[in-house]
Parts: C-alpha cells; structure tokens; sequence
C-alpha cells in the first residue's frame, strides 16, 4: 500500500537513498531530515502488510506543479512492477503535472531510466539544466527535466527550472 512516510522510518528511507544514489545526489542526513519540516515536502512509501519498505518517493509539491526529487525502489524489489505501479499511483493521487529530473542518456543505465519513464507516461525536455549542488561539497549535475501530461515549452521549462532552483534547491540564479 502506499502511503505516507512515518517519522521513525526516515533512517530506513536514508539508507536506501545511500544504496540507490550517487553522493552527489543527495542532502547530508540532517539537511535531508529537515525537509520533513517543509511545508512542499513529503515522502510516500510503498509497503506492505508488515510495514516493509519496498519503495519510496520524495516529492515537493506546488500549486501549479509536483516535482519527484527522489524515487527508488529497494533492489530486493525491484524488476516487479512495483515502480510502475508507485509512479501511476502517485502521479495520479497529485493530480498535476509532475517533473523529475533524471541523468543524460550517456549510458545504460540512464537510458534505461530515460525509458522506464517514457513507458510510464512522462516526456523528455531536452533543455540545457544543472541541477545545483545539493550541499556544500557536491557537484553539480547535468540532466534532464522530464515531464507527465506532455512536453514543455521553453518558456514553461524556465518557469519549472526557476521553481526548482528557488524552492528546492534554494538557489537564487535561473
């Protein structure tokens, strides 16, 4: 079932951030704990009866559009059907545009991400973006934005890149 995260399951879902991202991809464990206090932020965790974590997703959601910042499914998991399953669900219970960013297609893996999204509905945005550094330390990072309902204009990839880096990474620049 899906549902929303409780506070003494963040260790669990940390640790499979760890497991499942590069460094660079993610906030220090007490920046990453802090987003809990934030208004926008919320994690959704897929689980079963016992309460085991099989997937998660962190998500900032605004008026106009969600942004997916974190998705991943534990590898014990995975190859099941659950990470479409979690996306539709979510994408659906939101009920507006979502966005997630997602590596350039330089390699198998990343394509096969590009694709595993394209299968489930979202669009790729091939405009230039780096994603900020996520804290002191990390690197930024080129992706892409990919987008559900459909591709977007320059103009409406601007307006998304200005909300991401004002409000999810705390950037001041465009």
């Amino acid at each position: 079932m899906i549902r929303k995260l409780e506070l003494n399951e963040f260790d669990t879902i940390y640790e499979l951030l760890k497991q499942c991202f590069p460094s660079d991809e993610y906030r220090t464990y007490a920046q990453q704990r802090a987003l809990l206090d934030n208004p926008y932020y919320q994690i959704y965790v897929l689980s079963d009866e016992n309460k085991q974590i099989k997937a998660f997703m962190a998500i900032f959601e605004f008026e106009q559009i969600a942004h997916i910042e974190h998705f991943a499914v534990n590898p014990l998991y995975r190859n099941g059907g659950l990470g479409s399953k979690m996306l539709n669900d979510v994408v659906a219970l939101l009920n507006k545009r979502v966005c997630l960013e997602v590596e350039l297609p330089d390699n198998e893996m990343a394509s096969r991400r590009i694709a595993f999204y394209k299968r489930n509905n979202f669009y790729l945005n091939e405009y230039p973006y780096m994603q900020p550094p996520m804290s002191l330390g990390k690197k930024a990072i080129p992706l892409f934005i990919m987008t559900s309902q459909s591709k977007v204009s320059k103009e409406e990839f601007d307006k998304i890149k200005t909300l991401l880096y004002t409000k999810v990474y705390n950037q001041d620049r465009t």
